[in-house]
C-alpha cells in the first residue's frame, strides 16, 4: 500500500477517542518530514477526510501541503479550503497540535493579505482564535494577526470584540505588545480614545530590556492620543514602567514630544507650523492624521475653555478668540462638536449667537464610564506586569 494511502487509513480509523488521537498524533509526527516532502500530491488526499471527524490528520496534512510559496491563483484555490477546515475542526484535537494550527492560520493571514482581500480572512481567524483558547482569558499569537487583518479590512467594530476580554495568561510577550498595539489602532479607528490609550500604555509600560520598534511606534501614537483626548502629555511614565523605557523611548520619539511642547504653549499658529514643519516625518510613520486631530483638538479645548467663561457668544468672536479664519468655520467646529457631544449648545441663525448649555448627562455618557473603568483596568493591568517580571 502507498504510504500517504496507508497514513489516511490510520487517520481514519484513529480518529474517535483520546487514547487513538494520542496514538495518532504520534504517527503524524514519525510522519511529517515525508509529508513535507510530498507536499504537491496532499491536496487531494484531504478529500478522503472530514475535517470534523479527522481533525489532527487534516491539520497535519493540510499544513505540509502549504509549506512552499503560492501564488495568487494558488491562493485562490487553498484559502477557501484552510476557511471551510477552520470552521469544521475540533478544538479539542487542534488543540493536540497548535503549532501546527498557528502555522495553517498564518499562512492564511499570508495569502489573503497576497489576494489583497484581508477581509477574507478576519472571520476565519476569529473562529481559528476562540477555538484555540481554552478560556477568553487566554492571549493567543492568533489575537495579533487577527486585528491586523481588521485594520488592514477596516473592520474596527469586529476588531473591538476581542478587547474587552480580560487577559491574564500569555504565551509570549511579543503577543501582549502587538495585541495592545494593533488593539490601541483599532480603537483610534472607532475614535475611542481612552480605551486606545489604555491599551497603548500597556505597551510602553511592559516590561522591556531592551527598546522595540513595537514599543517606540506605540509611544508615538500615545503621545498624540493624550493630546487628542486629554489636552496634555507628561514625559514621565509610571514607576513600574521599565527603566529602559523611562529612559530611552522619548529619545526615538522627539519630533513627537516637541509636537506635544508645542501644544502645551496654547498657541494654535505655533502648532500648525511645527505640524507642517514636519509633515513629511509624520506622514512616513502613517501618523500624519492623527496630527491634524491633535491640531484640531486645540481648536476644540480652545471653544470648550469658552463654555466655562461665557453663557452667549457670537461666532465672530468664537473666530476671533480661537484664531479660525471665519465665523463660518467657526460655526462648522461648534456644530461638529454639538454632534460629537463635546459640548451642549445652541446657535440662533439670524444673529448668528452661540449659547452655551450645561451638559445634561454629566455623568451617564459612555465616555464618563469607559473613563472611571479605563482606570480600575489601568491598575489591574499594572499587577500583572508586575506578576510578569
Amino acid at each position: 500500500m502507498d504510504p500517504l494511502e496507508a497514513l489516511v487509513a490510520q487517520i481514519q480509523g484513529l480518529s474517535s477517542t483520546p487514547g487513538d488521537l494520542t496514538r495518532l498524533h504520534s504517527v503524524l509526527k514519525q510522519a511529517d518530514d515525508s509529508l513535507r516532502s510530498e507536499s504537491s500530491r496532499l491536496a487531494p488526499i484531504l478529500t478522503q477526510l472530514d475535517p470534523s471527524i479527522h481533525s489532527l490528520g487534516f491539520l497535519y496534512i493540510l499544513e505540509a501541503s502549504m509549506t512552499d510559496p503560492v501564488t495568487k491563483t494558488q491562493a485562490e484555490t487553498v484559502v477557501p479550503i484552510v476557511t471551510r477546515f477552520i470552521g469544521a475542526c475540533s478544538p479539542e484535537q487542534i488543540r493536540l497540535a497548535p503549532d501546527k494550527f498557528l502555522s495553517v492560520c498564518k499562512r492564511l493571514k499570508d495569502q489573503v493579505m497576497l489576494l489583497e482581500a484581508p477581509i477574507r480572512g478576519v472571520a476565519p481567524l476569529f473562529t481559528a482564535l476562540r477555538k484555540l483558547q481554552v478560556s477568553t482569558e487566554h492571549l493567543t499569537p492568533l489575537h495579533s494577526e487577527f486585528l491586523l487583518l481588521c485594520l488592514l479590512a477596516k473592520c474596527y467594530k469586529t476588531g473591538l470584540s476581542i478587547l474587552d476580554d480580560d487577559v491574564f495568561e500569555v504565551d509570549q510577550p511579543r503577543d501582549l505588545f502587538l495585541y495592545c498595539y494593533y488593539g490601541g489602532m483599532i480603537c483610534i479607528g472607532q475614535k475611542r480614545f481612552q480605551k486606545a490609550l489604555d491599551l497603548l500604555h500597556n505597551v510602553v509600560t511592559a516590561p522591556m530590556s531592551t527598546i522595540n520598534a513595537i514599543a517606540v511606534e506605540a509611544y508615538k501614537k500615545y503621545i498624540l492620543v493624550s493630546l487628542i483626548r486629554h489636552g496634555q502629555f507628561s514625559t514621565s511614565l509610571p514607576k513600574y514602567s521599565s527603566s529602559t523605557a523611562q529612559r530611552n523611548l522619548k529619545n526615538f520619539c522627539q519630533p513627537y514630544v516637541e509636537l506635544a511642547n508645542s501644544y502645551g504653549t496654547g498657541q494654535i499658529e505655533e502648532l500648525e507650523a511645527y505640524a507642517r514643519a514636519n509633515a513629511e516625518k509624520f506622514e512616513s510613520d502613517n501618523n500624519l492624521g492623527l496630527v491634524n486631530q491633535v491640531v484640531s483638538s486645540m481648536y476644540k479645548r480652545n471653544i470648550q475653555r469658552l463654555t466655562q467663561t461665557y453663557l452667549t457668544l457670537s461666532l465672530h468672536d468664537i473666530a476671533s478668540t480661537v484664531q479660525l479664519n471665519s465665523p463660518k468655520e467657526a460655526e462648522m467646529h461648534v456644530l461638529q462638536m454639538i454632534q460629537d457631544g463635546e459640548i451642549y449648545a445652541t446657535i440662533n441663525q439670524k444673529d448668528g449667537m452661540v449659547r452655551f448649555l450645561e451638559d445634561p448627562e454629566q455623568y451617564k455618557t459612555c465616555e464618563m464610564i469607559e473613563h472611571i473603568d479605563s482606570s480600575i483596568q489601568r491598575y489591574a493591568f499594572g499587577i500583572f506586569y508586575i506578576k510578569l517580571i
